[in-house]
């Protein structure tokens, strides 16, 4: 049985005064009985505000580690920085490093590997842009973003580990992919992933992630085999963002 899952994304948004302001709403509206698993992912300098806040079944995150775990990389930040700091999950090849930064399916296995080493939750973030979705390459696409990993750290790398659809066309367009859509794509990686290792499959959360609001997160979730969501701008929003928990249970 896979425990559902809601990461928040918060992106390059907040400031101490606004992440206090939004937990504060945030944190009456989680029921503490709920089984779904939540995160959320502030940026870098407010990992330690939010970790103070936060608590019960909500953990925190980051949005991305460099792949040495020292050295002299200025402006970076380690995976056992992370850890240190109290974070349990972390963003590896979210779309907008991949597009903006430039970072390659070789790149983002590595930082996988570093995330595991670390002791961290990685969420592989994988996805098509428009062009590639209208082209029919969809499952190739992501299928060799999946693949890019296990070949560098094999599949068993994978078994405290989740999988974050993002279709790259549907990430803060307002677009989203509907429930027979992502379903399609969610039930085709868990093939792949079973093609390895089966057991893992099975217990591997997979989430989507694009434009999830709170009006279309039930009929997301409710789909066989989409476990829950990585959620970005309803996530700086605090009933939306419960809502979109409360979908996922």
């Amino acid at each position: 049985m896979r425990t559902p899952l809601v990461i928040g994304n918060w992106k390059m948004h907040g400031t101490s005064a606004s992440n206090h302001q939004l937990l504060e709403q945030l944190l009456p509206l989680l029921k503490p009985d709920t089984q779904v698993a939540i995160a959320v992912c502030p940026p870098y300098p407010y990992l330690s505000q939010v970790k103070a806040m936060i608590g019960g079944n909500l953990a925190l995150g980051a949005q991305n580690l460099n792949m040495q775990e020292k050295g002299a990389h200025t402006g970076e930040v380690s995976g056992p920085m992370l850890k240190d700091t109290g974070c349990r999950y972390v963003l590896v090849g979210h779309s907008e490093r991949r597009e903006i930064y430039g970072e390659s399916d070789l790149i983002i296995a590595e930082k996988f590997a570093v995330a595991v080493a670390s002791e961290l939750i990685p969420v592989l973030c994988v996805g098509e842009t428009l062009k590639q979705r209208k082209t029919g390459q969809s499952i190739e696409v992501v299928s060799s973003q999946i693949k890019s990993v296990i070949q560098r750290n094999g599949i068993q790398s994978f078994a405290n580990a989740v999988i974050a659809y993002e279709p790259v066309w549907a990430i803060g367009t307002g677009e989203t992919a509907t429930p027979a859509q992502a379903q399609e794509v969610h039930q085709k990686i868990r093939e792949l992933i079973g093609e390895y290792d089966i057991s893992i499959a099975e217990t591997l959360p997979l989430l989507y992630g694009g434009s999830v609001n709170a009006s279309n997160a039930t009929s997301l979730f409710n789909q066989p085999d989409v476990d829950g969501g990585l959620v970005g701008g309803a996530s700086l929003n605090a009933e939306s963002f419960a809502a979109i928990c409360q979908a996922a249970s």
